[in-house]
């Protein structure tokens, strides 16, 4: 296969993705795609702000206030700080990733925090003479989380939980580039050398799953993936068959088999065939069958206990999910610990009957009666519960001491693609998140700018609203833009 495409470079993987890339329009956007990848947006942007009051991301604005540009983009939620551009797309991708708060696609990966950052501030390094349109965001968004899509589908391994990396910091990586180049407007070959040098990016070691290096992968992928964007505009060069290479993106899976994309006449958005998995609360996506499993539960265990949970009553508790090591904490002892075990989510849901933001909070993770709880759970691992976010389930059961059990199955938890948040939930979240960071009027803003994006003539009014500065004055701009239609 290789020899064929050392004899034919035009037909290769990776000059087919090139080609792609450089050659979709906002044309070949439908408005299904519009729309979900604009749900997409205002959620990321939401656990983003959000993630900004988080110590890791505290930690990582701190380090990276030793940069410093005459080029210089937002960083989300301050007012008086900005950053070059690499180290914002860092910084904000930290960011949307420090509570595992962001949205989950299939095969595995979190598609929008690795490509968003890097446009956002991007489009922020452009000229003021060259506007980049709502239009023009949104067909570079899209892009990055196509060439993700695209690459998970390249391995069949990769549509289970992984085991070995953390999925953004390959494909996010890859993503991320290919959105930076798409708004760069590289041509064919600058975009097959942005490619190569992504791959020379890529990579991290789930080992550092439930830890505050997690958060660092999303913010790297951004940062990579506009650096390598940025590099190959310069003219670096690359292995120009780096998508088509076992040695290439290939090293990262057992049993990679690249294809070449669809053609560009009516182009088949993978975000049209399947949308994302957006989240009520912020840990793990495998956690959040076990906590409806679990609310459930928790629902009949308290009807017969004048609503109040029977926990001396309690003598097991058994949770039936696939088997994910990294998710099978028994006893976790921090907030990302905890955001990464089956056991603590199935013992928090039946101790409060829900899950939030708050359920991470150090005096949560260690009530007293979530640890017993902890103390008499187990885990079962049934043959047919595949570790995959598209067909996985779990069953909560608790026995009581009298012999009694009380169970309960999620197949499909709220929020998952099968299942979608309404779009009265997604505005409840964003603004949730949004408003502990950012004035009223800088989060109604987000939300009316984000609903309007393909018709804004420049995006920087996203910015502005994102570091929460007043825009009042942005307002009456914001409406006279909102009947111009068409940014190419």
């Amino acid at each position: 296969l290789n020899i064929y495409f050392f004899f034919f470079p035009s037909q290769t993987v990776t000059g087919n993705f090139a080609n792609v890339i450089h050659g979709l329009n906002a044309n070949h956007l439908t408005d299904q795609v519009i729309q979900r990848s604009k749900r997409m947006i205002l959620d990321t942007l939401g656990v983003g702000l959000l993630g900004t009051s988080t110590e890791v991301c505290h930690k990582v604005t701190q380090y990276s206030k030793i940069y410093s540009s005459d080029i210089s983009s937002t960083i989300w939620g301050h007012l008086d700080f900005r950053l070059p551009p690499l180290y914002a797309a860092f910084v904000n991708g930290v960011a949307v990733h420090s509570m595992d708060f962001d949205d989950t696609w299939h095969p595995a990966t979190h598609p929008s925090g690795a490509v968003l950052p890097a446009v956002i501030a991007l489009s922020e390094a452009f000229p003021q003479k060259k506007k980049i349109s709502g239009l023009d965001l949104l067909l570079a968004f899209n892009v990055g989380i196509e060439v993700q899509g695209r690459l998970l589908r390249f391995s069949s391994e990769a549509r289970n939980i992984p085991k070995r990396f953390h999925p953004p910091t390959v494909v996010g990586t890859m993503g991320s580039a290919a959105a930076c180049a798409k708004l760069l407007a590289l041509d064919r070959l600058k975009c097959k050398n942005t490619l190569a040098i992504a791959a020379s990016y890529a990579g991290a070691p789930l080992a550092n799953a439930a830890t505050q290096t997690k958060p660092l992968h999303v913010g790297n992928a951004a940062k990579h993936g506009l650096e390598a964007a940025c590099l190959a505009s310069q003219g670096l060069q690359g292995n120009k068959q780096i998508l088509d290479m076992e040695s290439g993106i290939g090293a990262f899976y057992t049993d990679y088999n690249p294809q070449t994309l669809p053609t560009l006449q009516s182009y088949p958005w993978l975000l049209d065939q399947q949308d994302v998995a957006i989240k009520r609360f912020p840990a793990h996506l495998g956690t959040h069958w076990v906590a409806d499993a679990a609310s459930s539960v928790r629902k009949k265990l308290v009807e017969s206990s004048d609503n109040l949970l029977p926990l001396d009553k309690i003598e097991k508790i058994i949770l039936k999910v696939p088997e994910v090591k990294y998710v099978n904490r028994p006893s976790p002892t921090s907030e990302h610990e905890a955001r990464h075990s089956f056991q603590f989510v199935a013992c928090s849901a039946l101790v409060n009957g829900s899950m939030s933001v708050q359920s991470f909070a150090s005096e949560n993770v260690h009530q007293p009666a979530l640890r017993e709880l902890l103390c008499k759970t187990q885990l079962e691992h049934p043959p047919d519960n595949t570790p995959s976010f598209d067909s996985l389930y779990c069953e909560v059961s608790v026995t009581l001491r009298d012999g009694n059990t009380i169970s309960d199955r999620c197949d499909t938890f709220y929020g998952h693609w099968r299942k979608p948040l309404k779009k009265e939930d997604l505005e409840k979240k964003f603004q949730s998140n949004a408003s502990s960071v950012l004035p009223a009027e800088a989060t109604e803003g987000i939300i009316e700018t984000v609903y309007n994006l393909e018709n804004v003539e420049d995006c920087s009014v996203l910015s502005t609203f994102l570091s929460g500065r007043s825009a009042r004055a942005l307002s009456e701009k914001r409406h006279a833009q909102s009947n111009i239609v068409g940014f190419g």
